[in-house]
């Protein structure tokens, strides 16, 4: 209250007023228009708080998760291709040795290691035993970088026993 005029009764000093009829004055509490985020609202009211861009991050990890999911399969199908291989590989020279058997061990053998090449193989162990053949193939793989593994299978052919 002030004394404006002597002997006119003391006023009240008022907050002035908005057009809208409310009073613009502080209240006590802090003004949320000055922290205002590009949306008119503030991040209290808006409930965003300071976890600005959170989602961002929450997208970056789920597709790193799905790039290490891909490349781990990508592995795995390499190494099982690769054990196809090896086994297509033994297979076919296996049969090709047992079909040569009669000229000799050696040239069974030699025989057997053309095909496991032209395959995608390499003959690691040919063994003659009468009219069967057995080998061993190879074949080498790097399923990651720096990750290099040899798959080894064994086949045997001959003629059918009863």
């Amino acid at each position: 209250m002030t004394a404006d005029h002597p002997g006119r009764p003391p006023t009240v000093d008022r907050p002035p007023t908005s057009p809208g009829g409310r009073s613009e004055a502080p209240t006590g509490r802090r003004d949320s228009r000055s922290e205002a985020s590009p949306g008119g609202r503030s991040e209290a009211a808006s409930g965003r708080g300071g976890d600005r861009g959170g989602a961002t991050v929450c997208v970056l990890a789920a597709g790193l998760v799905l790039v290490v999911c891909g490349t781990f399969g990508a592995a795995v199908a390499t190494a099982a291709m690769a054990r196809q291989r090896a086994g297509i590989a033994a297979d076919f020279a296996a049969l090709a040795g047992a079909a040569t058997v009669a000229q000799g061990p050696e040239v069974a053998c030699l025989r057997a290691s053309a095909l496991a090449e032209a395959n995608g193989g390499r003959l690691a162990d040919c063994r003659v035993d009468g009219l069967d053949v057995q080998v061993t193939a190879e074949v080498t793989v790097t399923a990651l970088p720096g990750l290099t593994r040899t798959v080894t299978t064994t086949a045997r052919a001959g003629p059918v026993r009863a």
